[in-house]
């Protein structure tokens, strides 16, 4: 049975039976005692503001996450971490559509644009949670002490504040946010064990509002979608309600410890064969047959067998096929030789 016409299994949530509201109700009645975040006073924490989805960020969610196609070992894999409220850890090949799920998750489930983070050997904790403006408050600051009388500075802080990917998806939503953790293993070795504790404890303070909540207890800040935007913050500390969908991605570079492995679900993706690849195809293309194309799909898994090839390699092989490039009987090699090159491998490069 294929992955497309499976029928869903009664407690999937994602991919699963009955519309998007009525599987969020289910994910919200299905919280374990132990990954519980409602604070104690939730006068203290209203909700932020539900994403816009009449924005570019959504679309390209929808885009991207409505022309993927799971299969059922996917789909448990995701509804099992939604259940526990743990992150997912999603290993395999490049190109093969790690990131791309976190977008079908957020599209299914109708849970507002993801949010992107992608990790580089430079990426530290604090990267994802906030960032702070201290130059632009500082100059800022010395415009004002040319342009007014002594004693009548000052200036909030708020300006200078945004929350990042990792800190928005933490705000107090009244619905989950997705998280993509893009390519952890490129990131620094200490930070799986920084992520660790955030996702552990569902919260994170930010010192520079900290040390003013004497006098400012709330304050309103930016978030990663949108600068403008502003989210409240109460005694510089950042709590959710309900635990963000997190997806966490990695090309297998490097082992992470086995206290972070502990408290993820690790799926792990294998390239997708023939018939999976032809679903793909006809989905984000919109193609009602493979009448046209199967034998570029045939092409690819047979070249795949020397070295690595991405999906969206065979993707952009069928585009031009459909706007009548390459279409020379004697090009055909060319074709592919130039279109799916393979990403590793002794032809390479």
């Amino acid at each position: 049975m294929t992955a497309k016409n499976m029928t869903p299994k009664k407690w999937w949530i994602y991919q699963g039976p009955g519309t998007a509201d009525e599987r969020n109700r289910k994910l919200a009645e299905q919280r374990p005692p132990w990954r519980d975040f409602t604070p104690a006073h939730l006068s203290d924490y209203e909700y932020a503001p539900p994403p816009d989805t009449d924005t570019p960020s959504w679309r390209e969610t929808e885009r991207r996450g409505r022309g993927y196609v799971p299969d059922t070992e996917e789909k448990d894999a995701v509804n099992t971490a939604l259940y526990l409220r743990r992150p997912l850890l999603v290993t395999g090949k490049p190109g093969i559509g790690k990131s791309t799920l976190a977008y079908s998750i957020a599209a299914d489930l109708e849970l507002g644009p993801v949010l992107h983070w992608p990790i580089t050997s430079r990426t530290v904790l604090r990267d994802g949670l906030y960032q702070y403006d201290a130059i632009g408050r500082l100059h800022d600051a010395n415009l004002r002490q040319l342009q007014e009388a002594p004693g009548t500075g000052g200036g909030s802080i708020e300006p200078y504040l945004r929350l990042g990917p990792l800190g928005t998806a933490l705000l107090p939503h009244s619905r989950p946010r997705v998280l993509l953790v893009d390519e952890l293993d490129k990131g620094d070795i200490d930070l799986p064990g920084d992520l660790l504790t955030v996702f552990e404890e569902g919260s994170f303070d930010i010192p520079e509002l900290a040390r003013v909540a004497r006098h400012e207890r709330s304050v309103r800040i930016g978030t990663h979608d949108d600068a403008q935007e502003r989210a409240w913050v109460h005694d510089g500390r950042v709590r959710c309600r309900s635990f963000p969908v997190v997806i966490l991605t990695s090309n297998g570079e490097r082992d992470f410890p086995p206290p972070f492995l502990r408290r993820c679900i690790r799926l792990h993706m294998e390239p997708p064969g023939k018939e999976k690849l032809t679903q793909i195809v006809r989905q984000r293309l919109g193609l009602e047959s493979d009448d046209g194309f199967g034998d570029l799909v045939e092409a690819f898994v047979e070249r795949r067998k020397e070295g690595d090839l991405a999906t969206d390699q065979l993707l952009n092989a069928v585009q031009l096929r459909m706007r009548g490039a390459w279409s020379a009987a004697d090009e055909r090699e060319k074709f592919l030789e130039t279109v799916l090159q393979r990403l590793t491998g002794p032809t390479s490069v």
